[in-house]
């Protein structure tokens, strides 16, 4: 006799509550996931997504009023870096994520802000 085995899925959601202005200019970014039960404030983000069927990315690029343009050159630094640990995981192309470590440095010096490596 065969076994047939239930497996259940769980479902995870990310939430994102976007207050715009009468201009549609960004007043407030807020954020819940399923497991954490409190709302968190962001004053930017950035979204992408992989289109499987148009294969590309798409993506929402987010910042408040209140961003201000050193925070946003450290978003940015901080995003590539993450994109680098992200790249080197999926893809084990250690080499290329370390080449683009190296432009984070170099961006961290031109835009002259403190780099977490």
């Amino acid at each position: 006799m065969k076994q047939h085995y239930i497996c259940a899925m769980k479902l995870e959601q990310i939430r994102f509550e976007i207050t715009l202005d009468d201009n549609n200019v960004p007043e407030k970014i807020n954020w819940t996931a399923t497991d954490n039960s409190r709302s968190a404030e962001a004053k930017a983000m950035i979204l992408s997504v992989w289109d499987k069927e148009e294969q590309n990315a798409l993506r929402i690029d987010l910042w408040n009023k209140e961003m201000q343009v050193d925070e946003m050159k450290q978003f940015v630094h901080q995003t590539i870096l993450t994109l680098a640990d992200s790249f080197e995981r999926a893809t084990n192309e250690k080499a290329m994520a370390d080449t683009m470590r190296d432009f984070c440095a170099y961006y961290a010096e031109k835009m002259n802000i403190q780099s977490p490596l």
